[in-house]
């Protein structure tokens, strides 16, 4: 298989698996999502969706939330984990959209990265799922697959969204990572991971990973 007959199949097989997408934190517009995303680091969808209606019940808004103290917006969002930097980030941007833009979330990539604790794949995300302007933001699922299907070296994920963006087409990015996203939970998740189920790496994956698998004997 050359490298783009691989990457057509990758598509191929997400969209027959995955022909709907929708979008893993619950929200109903920019500001929910930003703050959705940003609860989402290093926790889990999840437990980011038990949260976020506690938090909203109080505050879906940037109005709102400044009337809020950082110690009781930390209170709220503790079992998400990372809670000091996240609530002071929820805080500190929430007076930022109202004293720069109106109350509404910017639309554009460096706007959302100049927010507090807003990174690349945050302004990522909010920027493809909330206004449709094509990224392709890069969580642990994707950077994993990404390797696995020897599709990228793995460095680091600057380098797997280079990637990414370099052997995807465009008009697909956004509908593709969460394809991506899903797919990694579902079948190549990184414990517990069962090759025979999982038909992309079976067909595409890169050998040191197969050859790896095969010899812990699982």
């Amino acid at each position: 298989m050359t490298k783009s007959e691989k990457v057509q199949f990758v598509i191929d097989t997400l969209e027959k698996l995955y022909p709907e997408t929708p979008i893993p934190l619950d929200h109903k517009d920019p500001y929910t999502l930003l703050i959705a995303v940003l609860m989402s680091a290093q926790s889990t969808d999840a437990r980011v969706n038990i949260i976020t209606p506690l938090l909203f019940a109080k505050a879906d808004n940037p109005y709102d939330m400044i009337k809020l103290s950082v110690e009781e917006i930390r209170e709220i969002i503790k079992p998400v984990g990372l809670s000091p930097m996240k609530s002071k980030g929820i805080y500190g941007l929430s007076h930022i959209l109202i004293d720069k833009y109106g109350g509404k979330v910017p639309q554009s990539f460096e706007a959302l990265e100049e927010l507090p604790a807003v990174g690349h794949k945050t302004a990522s995300v909010v920027m493809s799922q909330a206004f449709g302007v094509p990224a392709f933001p890069v969580d642990t699922h994707i950077h994993r697959l990404m390797y696995r299907w020897n599709l990228s070296n793995g460095k680091n994920v600057a380098q797997t969204e280079r990637d990414a963006k370099r052997l995807f087409p465009k008009e697909i990015w956004n509908k593709l990572h969460l394809q991506i996203i899903y797919y990694g939970r579902e079948y190549c998740p990184a414990r517990g991971w069962k090759l025979e189920n999982d038909e992309i790496t079976k067909t595409v994956g890169r050998k040191s990973v197969l050859d790896e698998y095969h010899k812990k004997g699982k």
